[in-house]
């Protein structure tokens, strides 16, 4: 826990004041509890942002539904199987953007997808990173990589594609670059100052997403459909 930190610190001139230490660690203590809580929260709601998304990502094309027979067509956003070659989905060839295929904005979007799916992936390494500084020394060797964070989380994850069902957990966190080393997660409460600082860094940085490419797919997206598509910013530093 942070107010572990507290014994060592120094205080200056308050040193002096009764039960100084105490009650300062009692703050830091309740302080965590909320902060851990809202952390928690911030990853469900991103786990929530990336089911939306691979739910879309897959809802590009527009099939055939019923008799080709009937004089009232039907369309689904589900392909049926009819028993013939298959429905390539295009909507039996209506045109709907453009310049781009379906197949390019499906790209994009899978592009878009697989960016914020290892993000997620390195966002759920740091939230049990950040959870184990609230558990003693016997609950942190029960923290694993496997253990679920929330109830329900395996079949969000599940719908993401972020759950392996060989491992039976969820999918280890690793680079753009598809490298991984992170074979035997472990976690413990003994962070120090400088590792939870590079953690935060990281939190904010958002190692795994490629703003720049972001905003270019934005752009020639947001001009095929006539639309103007929020940008995402960029951190100050990076700015020419």
């Amino acid at each position: 826990m942070l107010c572990r930190y507290m014994p060592h610190k120094a205080l200056g001139v308050l040193t002096d004041m009764p039960l100084i230490r105490t009650r300062a660690s009692i703050k830091l203590h309740n302080r965590q509890v909320i902060a851990m809580r809202e952390l928690l929260e911030s990853y469900k709601a991103l786990v929530d942002v990336l089911r939306k998304m691979f739910e879309a990502s897959r809802l590009f094309r527009c099939f055939l539904k019923g008799s080709i027979n009937s004089p009232l067509l039907q369309f689904s956003e589900r392909y049926e199987q009819k028993g013939d070659n298959g429905d390539p989905g295009d909507g039996g060839g209506i045109p709907v953007y453009a310049f781009l295929s379906i197949s390019s904005h499906e790209k994009y979007a899978e592009e878009l997808v697989r960016m914020f799916s290892l993000e997620l992936c390195m966002k759920r390494f740091l939230v049990l990173e950040f959870m184990s500084l609230g558990y003693d020394s016997s609950q942190v060797k029960q923290l694993s990589w496997s253990a679920e964070l929330y109830a329900g989380e395996f079949k969000h994850l599940s719908d993401c594609n972020l759950y392996s069902g060989e491992t039976h957990g969820p999918v280890l966190p690793r680079s753009r670059d598809g490298k991984s080393d992170m074979f035997a997660l472990t976690f413990d409460n003994q962070l120090s100052s400088d590792v939870l600082e590079v953690y935060l860094t990281t939190w904010r940085a958002e190692l795994n997403i490629d703003i720049f490419r972001v905003n270019e797919i934005f752009e020639i997206v947001g001009e095929e459909m006539h639309i103007k598509l929020c940008q995402a910013a960029i951190p100050e530093k990076t700015k020419l």
